[in-house]
């Protein structure tokens, strides 16, 4: 089977997407099938663990220059991969596509009977939209909504990271419910599941260090990782905890708001985006992982962190962190996305070493759920079902 994979970006970009092409793509060429990834985060040809990977970087001016109009912008990316997915697909046809919903990269090429379209979904981009919007991001928000949507319904059959995903990912784009669909989760990387498995719990707990991994957003409950920061760092200055230190991950200094008090300041280590040893030194370095989510797709943070065999603190207003986290043991759940929810959550975990060692074993014991065989096999089987379900509708 000959596949085309459209991605943003590809590693050694460090984002969650990147990271989920690749695993997404070596897994299927494992599995025997010939696998195109074209991603916007490069130019030129290469190949790389067995995958053929296409660079479509847009030069200035040309196409680019649609990311000037406002809304007209969200067609520039569609028109690129259109353009060289159909050229590709000319001279060696290719028969399946698979695209993320995320900003709709293949809205330009679904339907086709020829050339049928799968969608894997993340999180849609409403869902990371905050408050405060001027018109044109208003207006740029329904228009990227509108295109997700469309790609979504054009779509010759769908994946979802979890069962709950694929029905918000349902509600949010009005599916009708009747093309092919699976649930399959996301394998994590064989360097970070080696790294991970050979990275000892750190030893010294002076202070004890916690780490946080995502982006400055009210989805991934930013704010509340502050608030409870604020309320535990009191509680230090007070003598009720023992010294804390948090490294923050993906989230520059900048990024911090300026009314954060001094005293939760200071327990802060703003590192912005790092690359992969440094991300794996971070998780090594780490007694504990806050991920205090109200919303994931699927949850890489998770998986991560308990393949490394550290304790999450997530929160129960996300799914994925209630069936991943929540229902191994891998560590608690904050109720609410609140600082005072968090707090409550984290403070055992400050006061005692043999709690926080106890998570760990069950963080361990929960880590290795996904693999690439699974992800490759069962990524295939939705194809054949997509493929014939736009040959025969």
């Amino acid at each position: 089977m000959r596949t085309a994979l459209l991605a943003w970006d590809y590693p050694p970009a460090p984002s969650g997407l990147s990271t989920a092409a690749r695993e997404i793509a070596e897994s299927l060429a494992a599995a025997g099938a010939e696998v195109t990834v074209f991603t916007l985060d490069r130019t030129g040809r290469e190949r790389v663990g067995g995958v053929g990977v296409e660079g479509l970087a847009l030069p200035p001016g040309g196409l680019a220059r649609l990311r000037l109009w406002g809304s007209a912008g969200h067609l520039a990316a569609p028109l690129a991969f259109r353009r060289a997915v159909l050229a590709a697909h000319a001279r060696a046809p290719f028969d399946v596509i698979e695209a993320t919903n995320w900003y709709a990269p293949a809205a330009l090429l679904a339907r086709r009977r020829d050339l049928p379209l799968v969608t894997r979904s993340s999180t849609p981009a409403a869902f990371t939209r905050g408050p405060g919007a001027t018109l044109r991001d208003r207006l740029d928000g329904r228009t990227a909504d509108a295109l997700e949507r469309a790609q979504a319904r054009g779509s010759a059959g769908l994946i979802a990271n979890t069962a709950e995903h694929g029905a918000v990912i349902a509600r949010a784009y009005r599916l009708s419910g009747r093309q092919p669909s699976a649930v399959i989760g996301l394998s994590l990387p064989p360097e970070i599941l080696s790294s991970a498995r050979a990275a000892p719990y750190p030893e010294t707990d002076a202070p004890v260090r916690l780490l946080f991994v995502g982006r400055a957003e009210a989805r991934k409950g930013f704010d509340a990782l502050l608030a409870a920061v604020a309320i535990l760092a009191a509680e230090q200055a007070a003598g009720a905890l023992p010294p804390f230190r948090l490294d923050l991950v993906g989230v520059p200094p900048n990024d911090l708001p300026p009314d954060l008090p001094d005293a939760a300041r200071q327990h802060i280590s703003a590192r912005g985006r790092v690359d992969a040893a440094a991300l794996a030194q971070a998780y090594a370095d780490a007694h504990a992982v806050l991920a205090p989510s109200r919303y994931e797709s699927f949850g890489l943070v998770y998986q991560e962190a308990m393949a490394y065999g550290r304790p999450v603190v997530a929160c129960a207003e996300d799914a994925s962190a209630c069936a991943f986290v929540g229902a191994s043991g891998a560590g608690p759940l904050a109720q609410t996305a609140t600082g005072p929810a968090l707090a409550e959550a984290l403070r055992p975990l400050l006061l005692d070493p043999g709690l926080r060692r106890a998570y760990r074993m069950r963080a361990l014991a929960a880590a290795g759920r996904f693999d690439r065989a699974s992800l490759g096999r069962e990524t295939l089987a939705l194809y054949e079902a997509a493929i014939a379900a736009a040959r025969h509708p």
